[in-house]
């Protein structure tokens, strides 16, 4: 016997998931909400205080060169997207427990099909990024993952399929990320909502950074909130 599904079902399938995702209680950042308080942690053309780190930690860097400079005119972090490397661009000047993480960010549109738009931003990572939590971006939304410590090792978690459903906005269009850090807790805010949680962060206190991945990106305000 087979199952049909009608047009009509299809259509108030997806209208009702979009009314589900809308229904999502909508919050202003923590930056809105209270502007005092924050480091604007925004590097100098110079980039110093801030280290470009391999993904993986053992990997070499790639390309020589710099992927990071800045716009000084708009205040503008650019991640070229044009050449081979993964790496990340870690704050230096101080390791935070907790905290919450502000950034900006858009993708640069690109004319090819199905781009696979990626970077992220971190918070809590160990110097050396063989610990790290990541606030993923891409076009399937934003959610938490990385590499946790666990009874002495260190393990693969992902939320991707607890996202609660904020979406990244389309390439070309500016997005809001915070990842707030208490305790053992990270949440993910994007775009207005609380989009993902981890319970059980084994690192107390790490550094706070921004993601290569392939794309070019662009990042403004970046900002650090200690809550120490």
């Amino acid at each position: 016997m087979k199952l049909r599904i009608s047009k009509t079902s299809t259509r108030l399938a997806i209208s009702f998931l979009l009314a589900t995702v809308a229904a999502l209680p909508q919050t202003k950042s923590a930056l809105e909400t209270n502007p005092k308080g924050w480091r604007d942690i925004m590097p100098d053309a110079s980039f110093k205080g801030w280290t470009r780190v391999p993904i993986p930690p053992d990997a070499p860097l790639k390309p020589e060169e710099s992927l990071w400079k800045l716009d000084p005119v708009h205040h503008i972090v650019i991640c070229e997207g044009d050449k081979l490397g993964h790496e990340w661009l870690r704050y230096d000047k101080q390791q935070y427990s907790d905290a919450i993480f502000h950034v900006e960010f858009r993708f640069v549109p690109v004319d090819t099909p199905n781009p696979k738009y990626n970077s992220g931003v971190f918070v809590r990572n160990s110097k050396d990024g063989k610990i790290w939590y990541q606030g993923q971006a891409t076009m399937a939304g934003g959610y938490l993952f990385g590499d946790n410590p666990v009874n002495g090792e260190i393990k693969r978690f992902t939320l991707v399929k607890q996202q609660k459903g904020q979406k990244v906005n389309p390439a070309g269009e500016w997005n809001t990320y915070e990842l707030e850090a208490i305790g053992n807790k990270i949440s993910l805010w994007v775009n207005g909502a609380v989009n993902s949680e981890f319970t059980e962060c084994g690192n107390p206190k790490g550094y706070v950074g921004l993601e290569a991945e392939g794309w070019r990106v662009e990042f403004r305000n970046v900002k650090v909130k200690d809550l120490k």
